[in-house]
């Protein structure tokens, strides 16, 4: 099943898996590229109990499944990731080091680029 980007809010909670099935988390929120307004990542819980923590994971490439999201990276590169407190919020100065993290290039522009929606 493709991914649909309107829908993706209706598997907030779902479990998301890597490539090769390994659970990474469950589906906190999405955030979208204030630039293109598509989503982009997805933060993910990980961790137990006092220990938990949310990773930002990257939609590019993934799937929708009847009970998961299945992402492109690997659970490692995803656990690794930069992460916020899961009642914590995203300030704008971390975010390039999500984008590096990943290799990605934002689109250009200046000033806060993920918006959680």
């Amino acid at each position: 099943m493709g991914f649909e980007a309107e829908n993706i809010r209706d598997w907030l909670g779902k479990k998301v898996v890597d490539p090769s099935g390994s659970k990474i988390g469950d589906l906190e929120a999405v955030y979208y590229d204030t630039a293109t307004d598509e989503p982009a990542f997805v933060t993910v819980t990980t961790g137990i109990f006092s220990g938990k923590r949310l990773v930002f994971v990257p939609l590019h490439g993934a799937k929708v499944h009847p009970d998961h999201v299945k992402v492109t990276v690997d659970k490692d590169l995803a656990k690794d990731a930069p992460s916020i407190d899961t009642d914590g919020e995203l300030p704008v100065s971390d975010e390039p080091a999500i984008f590096e993290h990943y290799g990605i290039t934002p689109a250009a522009g200046t000033g806060r680029r993920l918006a959680r929606r």
